[in-house]
């Protein structure tokens, strides 16, 4: 027999074994076990031969016996025998485990859920049973997640009692267990607090309340189903790395949204008595007044996350036609840890901020709309400069983050104590830096300059669209020129934008004429490529994961200080700024898309144009 024949044996025996291994995988209505499964990864060269018979051989303990096998062998930490350096995951084999069945492949996301949808099709004992999930629903067909794709003895049962076909697909097993578990306990606590006994439901019709005679049966505050309910809302907020949660209510349902990386996600809707009860619950919690629907409140509470870390929440209410909304403000302890370059400031970025602070007397405002970043960046800096050497003192409305690091007063107008009286009182408090929440008339504006000219360092903020414009907008409340110049050291603009998903960015070529759109006027060399989103498990196919701060930084002294007059012109100012060596935001963010960051379409979305009245000299720098 010649060395050909024996090839062509070896590889018809290697493809019977192939084929007989796959039939083993198909046999009827099985689920897999660790075998089926270990031999398959080998004969796909996701695992070394060698594997096979020492994974066999170990012994399992009553846990691991729970677990699909493919969990289990996710924590071996087993080496991917394709690529070399890296661990064969959960994820990796699911996707094998979908390829070998010819099913598609399915990641399970929450928000895209709609759990008062996918429950009704099946009960919690009945997917648990066969380690299945329903995660859309149509009127034509229902699709179905589950890691056995071999195990069909549930779908004639399905198909029957809905009247509807399956479509399977194949998912993580872990994600399997766990939102069957999260979405059945949530839907089933819905359901528990909007059983009214029979009562029909209280509705808002054109804005006015129907009364039914017969008392009103809407669930409590305190009922065990709205906890679980809100528990459910907060550990699911931190988990998606949620800013903002908001409770909206409707005419008929409420709907729940959360803000990631700056866009709002609806994640829930829910019967209007329900989510009044939501509401209530989370207001007891604030420490708010529960009785109060009419006036806008604002509380906060501290709750700890799944990994133990305290969170703190800021909650804000506000009367609408169909009740209150509630806005859940979440912040997170350790952005005030972080350094600067930490927080996006370039090497000139810190250069010129740390000057700007390390000044003994005078006002530093930071400037952009809400949500940009500023409470962020004065509560990092505070943290840094709040040695016991200084005393630092707030003075806010409301307090955003506590920090036993410095000492915070929050205004009370209900009392009377407003910004002016809260100043007045600070500087009999022997502070060394005072930081005021916000600079929003000539009162304030005032206090401020006051608290400048007798040698306190003042850090406050504007709503203003960029650092020059924040001159103009003293100038609008009635300050005068000179007290500006006077008391002024610096402003900083800011925005946020979101930056690329690492583990799926991908190189494009730079686009010529809007790269100069962005860098005007400076004479910027443009790279020969950047980053563009692409989308993939981790950034729930948006392409962008996290955000990163752009600043511009204007010093007010030289030529700068100069122009600020009665009549002063904030184009000719952001001139003047550029030519002493000021970085526009747009040009911030073109540092960013250079190093792969973040993208020219994200900072364009977000920055405003950078507008002079004539080509100016480069930027030395």
């Amino acid at each position: 027999m010649n060395k050909k024949t024996n090839k062509t044996l070896a590889a018809r025996k290697a493809k019977a074994v192939k084929e007989g291994e796959n039939s083993i995988l198909r046999s009827s209505g099985r689920f897999v076990d660790l075998g089926h499964m270990v031999r398959g990864l080998v004969s796909s060269k996701l695992l070394a031969p060698e594997q096979e018979q020492i994974i066999l051989s170990r012994s399992r303990a009553p846990r691991q016996v729970r677990l699909h096998p493919l969990e289990y062998l996710a924590e071996l930490e087993l080496p991917d025998h394709r690529n070399s350096g890296q661990q064969l995951d959960l994820e990796t084999m699911t996707r094998w485990l979908a390829e070998e069945a010819g099913q598609p492949y399915f990641h399970i996301d929450q928000l895209k859920i709609d759990a008062s949808t996918v429950t009704p099709i099946m009960s919690i004992a009945y997917a648990e049973r066969h380690q299945i999930l329903a995660v859309e629903v149509s009127e034509q067909e229902i699709v179905v997640a589950s890691a056995q794709p071999w195990h069909t003895g549930w779908e004639d049962n399905l198909r029957h009692i809905n009247r509807r076909d399956i479509r399977r697909v194949v998912s993580n097993p872990a994600d399997i267990r766990r939102y069957t578990a999260e979405l059945y306990r949530l839907a089933r606590s819905i359901t528990g607090a909007s059983r009214e006994d029979g009562v029909v439901a209280i509705k808002n019709g054109n804005l006015e309340q129907l009364l039914h005679l017969g008392g009103n049966h809407s669930p409590d505050a305190n009922d065990e189903h709205i906890i679980n309910i809100v528990d459910w809302l907060l550990q699911y907020a931190f988990d998606q790395r949620a800013s903002d949660i908001h409770i909206e209510p409707r005419a008929e349902e409420g709907c729940i949204r959360f803000r990631i990386d700056g866009v709002l996600h609806t994640v829930y809707e829910m019967p209007a008595q329900v989510l009044t009860a939501v509401t209530s619950r989370l207001k007891i919690l604030a420490r708010m007044n529960v009785a109060e629907k009419r006036k806008p409140q604002d509380g906060r509470l501290k709750t700890r996350s799944v990994e133990g870390n305290e969170v703190e929440l800021r909650l804000s209410t506000l009367p609408t036609a169909f009740g209150e909304k509630l806005v859940m403000r979440v912040f997170d302890p350790d952005v005030l840890v972080k350094d600067f370059q930490s927080l996006g400031f370039s090497r000139d970025d810190d250069e010129r901020w740390e000057r700007l602070i390390s000044q003994h007397g005078g006002i530093v405002l930071v400037t952009g709309p809400t949500g940009s970043g500023k409470t962020t960046t004065l509560y990092s800096t505070l943290k840094m400069l709040a040695t016991p050497e200084v005393n630092v003192c707030t003075i806010e409305d409301p307090i955003e983050m506590v920090e036993p690091a410095f000492n915070q007063m929050q205004i009370q107008h209900n009392i009377g104590l407003s910004f002016t009286d809260g100043v007045r009182a600070l500087l009999r408090q022997d502070p060394d830096i005072i930081m005021m929440g916000e600079i929003r008339d000539l009162e304030t504006a005032e206090i401020a300059i006051q608290a400048a000219l007798t040698g306190h360092l003042v850090f406050s903020t504007l709503h203003t669209n960029d650092a020059p414009s924040a001159i103009i907008r003293l100038l609008e409340l009635g300050v005068p020129d000179y007290l500006i110049r006077a008391t002024v050291l610096g402003i900083m603009g800011q925005r946020l934008v979101r930056t690329l998903c690492t583990n799926c960015k991908k190189k494009v070529a730079v686009d010529e004429t809007v790269w100069k759109d962005m860098v005007f006027p400076w004479k910027t060399r443009m790279p020969e490529v950047c980053a563009a989103p692409v989308g993939c498990q981790r950034c729930r196919e948006t392409g962008y994961k996290g955000r990163a701060g752009i600043y511009e930084i204007m010093l007010l002294d030289g030529a700068v200080k100069d122009l600020v007059t009665a009549n002063c012109d904030a184009d000719q100012l952001r001139l003047t700024a550029i030519q002493a060596g000021m970085h526009s935001m747009r040009l911030s963010g073109a540092f960013k898309v250079a190093t792969g960051l973040t993208t020219i379409e994200e900072v364009l979305r977000v920055t405003p144009a950078t507008v002079v009245p004539r080509n100016p000299k480069p930027s030395s720098s």
